[in-house]
Protein backbone atom coordinates (compact mmCIF):
# COMPACT_ATOMS: atom_id res chain seq x y z
CA UNK A 1 0.00 0.00 0.00
CA UNK A 2 1.88 3.70 -1.03
CA UNK A 3 2.57 6.31 1.22
CA UNK A 4 0.15 9.20 1.02
CA UNK A 5 1.88 12.68 1.63
CA UNK A 6 0.11 15.10 4.24
CA UNK A 7 0.51 18.54 3.13
CA UNK A 8 0.08 19.93 6.40
CA UNK A 9 3.06 18.26 7.65
CA UNK A 10 6.47 20.30 6.53
CA UNK A 11 9.68 17.72 6.47
CA UNK A 12 12.81 18.40 8.92
CA UNK A 13 14.31 19.86 5.81
CA UNK A 14 11.29 22.42 5.34
CA UNK A 15 11.48 23.69 8.67
CA UNK A 16 12.14 27.39 8.05
CA UNK A 17 14.91 28.01 11.06
CA UNK A 18 13.62 31.03 13.36
CA UNK A 19 16.05 33.35 14.83
CA UNK A 20 14.92 32.70 18.31
CA UNK A 21 12.64 29.86 19.77
CA UNK A 22 9.27 30.22 21.58
CA UNK A 23 10.97 29.06 24.82
CA UNK A 24 13.72 31.50 24.18
CA UNK A 25 11.09 34.24 23.33
CA UNK A 26 8.91 33.37 26.31
CA UNK A 27 12.04 33.53 29.00
CA UNK A 28 12.52 37.02 27.57
CA UNK A 29 8.85 37.95 27.70
CA UNK A 30 8.74 39.82 31.24
CA UNK A 31 11.85 42.23 30.46
CA UNK A 32 10.66 42.67 27.42
CA UNK A 33 7.60 43.94 28.80
CA UNK A 34 9.16 45.61 31.81
CA UNK A 35 11.04 47.53 28.58
CA UNK A 36 8.70 48.19 26.48
CA UNK A 37 6.82 49.77 29.46
CA UNK A 38 9.38 51.87 30.39
CA UNK A 39 9.25 53.33 26.78
CA UNK A 40 5.52 53.62 25.95
CA UNK A 41 4.50 54.23 29.63
CA UNK A 42 1.27 52.17 29.08
CA UNK A 43 0.94 48.69 30.26
CA UNK A 44 -1.73 47.99 27.24
CA UNK A 45 0.81 49.19 24.81
CA UNK A 46 3.63 47.20 25.89
CA UNK A 47 1.86 44.59 25.88
CA UNK A 48 0.86 45.07 22.38
CA UNK A 49 4.30 45.88 21.28
CA UNK A 50 5.66 42.93 22.53
CA UNK A 51 2.91 40.88 20.95
CA UNK A 52 3.88 42.37 17.19
CA UNK A 53 8.09 42.26 17.93
CA UNK A 54 6.90 38.16 18.94
CA UNK A 55 5.04 37.99 15.29
CA UNK A 56 8.52 40.05 13.37
CA UNK A 57 10.52 37.28 15.21
CA UNK A 58 8.08 34.10 13.48
CA UNK A 59 7.76 35.57 10.39
CA UNK A 60 11.44 36.99 10.07
CA UNK A 61 13.63 35.80 7.15
CA UNK A 62 15.40 32.43 7.59
CA UNK A 63 18.63 32.84 9.51
CA UNK A 64 20.27 31.26 12.03
CA UNK A 65 20.36 31.59 15.83
CA UNK A 66 21.13 34.47 17.24
CA UNK A 67 23.78 34.67 19.97
CA UNK A 68 21.73 36.87 22.29
CA UNK A 69 18.24 36.17 22.11
CA UNK A 70 17.77 38.49 24.79
CA UNK A 71 19.30 41.40 23.01
CA UNK A 72 18.07 40.71 19.88
CA UNK A 73 14.21 40.31 20.99
CA UNK A 74 14.71 43.68 23.22
CA UNK A 75 15.65 45.58 19.64
CA UNK A 76 12.95 44.34 18.00
CA UNK A 77 10.86 45.12 20.92
CA UNK A 78 12.41 48.67 20.90
CA UNK A 79 11.78 49.51 17.09
CA UNK A 80 8.18 48.96 17.26
CA UNK A 81 7.62 50.90 20.50
CA UNK A 82 10.18 54.18 18.58
CA UNK A 83 6.94 53.40 15.99
CA UNK A 84 5.08 53.38 18.65
CA UNK A 85 5.89 56.96 20.19
CA UNK A 86 6.68 58.56 16.72
CA UNK A 87 2.98 57.72 15.58
CA UNK A 88 1.90 58.73 19.40
CA UNK A 89 3.78 62.36 18.95
CA UNK A 90 2.35 62.68 14.92
CA UNK A 91 -1.48 62.36 16.41
CA UNK A 92 -1.49 64.27 19.93
CA UNK A 93 2.01 65.41 20.75
CA UNK A 94 3.56 64.57 24.49
CA UNK A 95 3.30 63.47 27.03
CA UNK A 96 0.28 60.85 27.72
CA UNK A 97 -1.50 62.84 30.25
CA UNK A 98 -3.85 61.23 32.15
CA UNK A 99 -7.17 62.80 30.91
CA UNK A 100 -6.62 60.70 27.52
CA UNK A 101 -6.20 57.54 29.04
CA UNK A 102 -9.20 55.50 29.53
CA UNK A 103 -9.74 54.68 33.81
CA UNK A 104 -9.24 50.82 32.79
CA UNK A 105 -5.88 51.57 31.54
CA UNK A 106 -5.02 53.72 34.16
CA UNK A 107 -5.95 51.34 36.78
CA UNK A 108 -3.56 48.50 34.26
CA UNK A 109 -1.02 50.78 34.69
CA UNK A 110 -1.00 51.68 38.04
CA UNK A 111 -0.48 47.95 39.25
CA UNK A 112 2.09 47.29 36.57
CA UNK A 113 3.82 50.46 38.28
CA UNK A 114 3.42 48.84 42.15
CA UNK A 115 3.92 44.80 40.77
CA UNK A 116 7.32 46.19 39.29
CA UNK A 117 8.06 48.93 41.72
CA UNK A 118 8.87 51.58 39.07
CA UNK A 119 9.21 54.81 40.35
CA UNK A 120 6.13 57.06 39.22
CA UNK A 121 8.22 60.24 39.22
CA UNK A 122 10.59 59.11 36.69
CA UNK A 123 7.79 57.88 34.35
CA UNK A 124 6.60 61.19 34.19
CA UNK A 125 9.56 62.58 33.46
CA UNK A 126 9.92 59.91 30.66
CA UNK A 127 6.97 61.12 29.07
CA UNK A 128 8.73 64.51 28.79
CA UNK A 129 11.52 63.56 26.40
CA UNK A 130 11.43 62.91 22.81
CA UNK A 131 10.98 59.26 21.22
CA UNK A 132 14.62 58.44 20.20
CA UNK A 133 15.82 60.15 23.85
CA UNK A 134 13.32 58.14 25.93
CA UNK A 135 14.45 54.87 23.61
CA UNK A 136 18.12 55.46 24.34
CA UNK A 137 17.67 56.13 27.99
CA UNK A 138 15.66 53.11 28.52
CA UNK A 139 17.53 51.19 26.51
CA UNK A 140 21.40 51.83 27.70
CA UNK A 141 20.90 53.32 31.24
CA UNK A 142 18.03 51.31 32.59
CA UNK A 143 18.47 48.16 30.23
CA UNK A 144 22.30 48.55 30.08
CA UNK A 145 22.12 47.77 26.12
CA UNK A 146 25.28 48.72 24.42
CA UNK A 147 25.09 51.86 22.41
CA UNK A 148 25.82 49.69 19.20
CA UNK A 149 22.30 48.04 19.41
CA UNK A 150 21.26 51.37 21.03
CA UNK A 151 22.09 52.83 17.34
CA UNK A 152 20.64 50.05 15.35
CA UNK A 153 17.41 50.74 17.14
CA UNK A 154 17.24 54.29 16.35
CA UNK A 155 18.73 53.91 12.63
CA UNK A 156 21.52 56.25 13.08
CA UNK A 157 25.07 56.21 14.61
CA UNK A 158 26.65 55.10 17.72
CA UNK A 159 27.54 59.23 18.19
CA UNK A 160 24.05 59.66 17.70
CA UNK A 161 22.87 56.95 20.15
CA UNK A 162 24.77 58.64 23.08
CA UNK A 163 23.67 62.54 22.55
CA UNK A 164 20.04 61.02 22.64
CA UNK A 165 20.79 59.24 25.85
CA UNK A 166 22.70 62.11 27.77
CA UNK A 167 20.28 64.75 26.49
CA UNK A 168 17.93 62.60 28.06
CA UNK A 169 20.10 62.16 31.24
CA UNK A 170 20.20 66.41 31.28
CA UNK A 171 16.47 66.82 31.20
CA UNK A 172 15.82 63.70 34.00
CA UNK A 173 18.27 65.24 36.48
CA UNK A 174 17.65 68.01 38.93
CA UNK A 175 17.62 71.64 37.87
CA UNK A 176 20.55 74.32 38.98
CA UNK A 177 19.68 75.28 42.66
CA UNK A 178 20.39 78.56 43.55
CA UNK A 179 20.84 79.43 47.06
CA UNK A 180 18.11 82.56 46.70
CA UNK A 181 15.84 79.82 45.39
CA UNK A 182 16.96 77.02 47.95
CA UNK A 183 16.53 78.88 51.13
CA UNK A 184 13.66 81.09 49.83
CA UNK A 185 11.87 81.85 53.46
CA UNK A 186 8.40 81.31 52.00
CA UNK A 187 9.09 78.16 50.72
CA UNK A 188 6.50 75.48 52.25
CA UNK A 189 8.03 73.22 55.26
CA UNK A 190 8.24 69.69 53.58
CA UNK A 191 8.08 67.63 56.94
CA UNK A 192 4.83 69.36 57.23
CA UNK A 193 3.86 69.08 53.47
CA UNK A 194 4.77 65.38 54.21
CA UNK A 195 2.72 64.79 57.23
CA UNK A 196 -0.41 66.15 55.21
CA UNK A 197 0.26 63.86 52.63
CA UNK A 198 0.62 61.09 54.67
CA UNK A 199 -2.51 61.20 56.27
CA UNK A 200 -4.32 62.23 52.90
CA UNK A 201 -3.10 59.11 51.38
CA UNK A 202 -4.74 56.88 53.89
CA UNK A 203 -8.19 59.17 54.27
CA UNK A 204 -7.47 60.19 58.20
CA UNK A 205 -9.48 63.20 58.89
CA UNK A 206 -8.63 63.31 62.06
CA UNK A 207 -5.06 63.36 61.08
CA UNK A 208 -5.49 65.83 58.14
CA UNK A 209 -6.80 68.12 60.82
CA UNK A 210 -4.07 68.22 62.71
CA UNK A 211 -1.91 69.70 59.74
CA UNK A 212 -4.78 71.92 58.35
CA UNK A 213 -4.96 75.79 59.89
CA UNK A 214 -8.57 76.61 60.63
CA UNK A 215 -8.95 78.91 57.68
CA UNK A 216 -7.22 76.82 54.87
CA UNK A 217 -8.27 77.24 51.46
CA UNK A 218 -8.26 74.81 48.62
CA UNK A 219 -8.69 76.21 45.09
CA UNK A 220 -9.15 73.42 42.25
CA UNK A 221 -9.34 73.61 38.51
CA UNK A 222 -12.97 72.95 37.98
CA UNK A 223 -11.92 70.46 34.92
CA UNK A 224 -10.52 68.44 37.90
CA UNK A 225 -13.67 67.97 40.51
CA UNK A 226 -16.43 66.20 39.83
CA UNK A 227 -19.79 68.50 38.33
CA UNK A 228 -21.07 70.96 40.03
CA UNK A 229 -17.91 70.20 42.55
CA UNK A 230 -16.46 73.62 44.70
CA UNK A 231 -13.82 75.18 42.73
CA UNK A 232 -12.81 76.69 46.46
CA UNK A 233 -13.59 75.42 49.74
CA UNK A 234 -12.51 77.15 53.26
CA UNK A 235 -12.00 75.71 56.15
CA UNK A 236 -10.09 72.64 57.82
CA UNK A 237 -12.65 70.12 58.48
CA UNK A 238 -14.40 70.85 54.63
CA UNK A 239 -10.71 70.68 53.14
CA UNK A 240 -10.48 67.49 54.90
CA UNK A 241 -13.53 65.97 53.96
CA UNK A 242 -13.13 66.05 50.70
CA UNK A 243 -9.68 65.57 50.05
CA UNK A 244 -10.56 62.00 51.83
CA UNK A 245 -13.14 61.64 48.68
CA UNK A 246 -10.05 62.00 46.69
CA UNK A 247 -6.88 59.61 48.55
CA UNK A 248 -6.71 57.34 45.73
CA UNK A 249 -5.84 60.66 43.38
CA UNK A 250 -3.48 61.83 46.83
CA UNK A 251 -2.00 57.98 46.52
CA UNK A 252 0.13 58.93 42.99
CA UNK A 253 1.51 62.23 43.64
CA UNK A 254 5.37 62.23 43.07
CA UNK A 255 7.61 64.79 43.94
CA UNK A 256 9.01 66.69 40.88
CA UNK A 257 11.66 69.76 41.01
CA UNK A 258 10.66 73.33 39.69
CA UNK A 259 12.50 76.50 39.22
CA UNK A 260 14.34 75.36 42.79
CA UNK A 261 11.28 73.53 44.79
CA UNK A 262 9.59 70.76 44.86
CA UNK A 263 6.73 70.44 42.26
CA UNK A 264 3.78 67.67 43.81
CA UNK A 265 2.43 66.10 40.41
CA UNK A 266 -0.71 63.79 41.26
CA UNK A 267 -0.02 60.70 38.23
CA UNK A 268 -2.39 58.02 38.24
CA UNK A 269 -0.46 55.42 36.11
CA UNK A 270 2.36 57.49 35.91
CA UNK A 271 0.44 59.76 33.54
CA UNK A 272 0.58 63.51 34.67
CA UNK A 273 -3.22 64.67 35.72
CA UNK A 274 -2.70 67.71 37.99
CA UNK A 275 -0.17 70.14 40.00
CA UNK A 276 -0.25 70.24 43.83
CA UNK A 277 0.79 73.50 45.61
CA UNK A 278 0.41 73.10 49.46
CA UNK A 279 1.35 76.73 51.46
CA UNK A 280 2.44 76.58 55.53
CA UNK A 281 2.52 78.92 57.96
CA UNK A 282 3.62 78.73 61.47
CA UNK A 283 3.23 74.73 61.51
CA UNK A 284 -0.12 74.15 59.19
CA UNK A 285 -1.48 74.12 56.14
CA UNK A 286 -2.69 77.36 54.54
CA UNK A 287 -3.44 76.94 50.69
CA UNK A 288 -4.03 73.84 48.73
CA UNK A 289 -4.15 74.48 45.36
CA UNK A 290 -5.03 71.92 42.14
CA UNK A 291 -4.15 72.89 38.77
CA UNK A 292 -4.10 70.66 35.47
CA UNK A 293 -1.04 69.53 34.74
CA UNK A 294 -1.65 70.73 31.04
CA UNK A 295 -2.23 74.00 31.54
CA UNK A 296 0.03 74.48 34.77
CA UNK A 297 3.61 76.04 33.18
CA UNK A 298 5.66 74.94 36.08
CA UNK A 299 5.10 71.06 34.68
CA UNK A 300 6.47 71.95 31.49
CA UNK A 301 9.37 73.46 33.35
CA UNK A 302 10.26 70.85 35.78
CA UNK A 303 13.16 69.03 35.56
CA UNK A 304 14.50 65.60 37.42
CA UNK A 305 12.75 63.56 38.87
CA UNK A 306 12.43 62.91 43.02
CA UNK A 307 10.53 60.30 44.59
CA UNK A 308 6.93 58.32 44.63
Amino acid sequence: MGSIDRPDVRRPEEVTPLPVTVEEFEAARPRLLSAAHRMLGSAQDAQDAVQTARLRAVTAPASPPVDNPSAWLTTVTARVCLDELRARRRRNGAPLFADAVPAVEQAADEAFLRTEDVSRALMVMLSRLTPPQRVAYVLHDLFSLPFDRVAEVLGGTVAGARQHASRARRRLGPAQETPERTGAPDGPDPQIVGAFLTAARTGDTRRMLQFLAPDCVRDADAALLPPGGRTTVTGAADIAAGTAHFRDRIAAVCTLGAAGRPLYVIAPGGHPLATLEIGTADGRVTRITLRSARADGRFAEARGYGTG
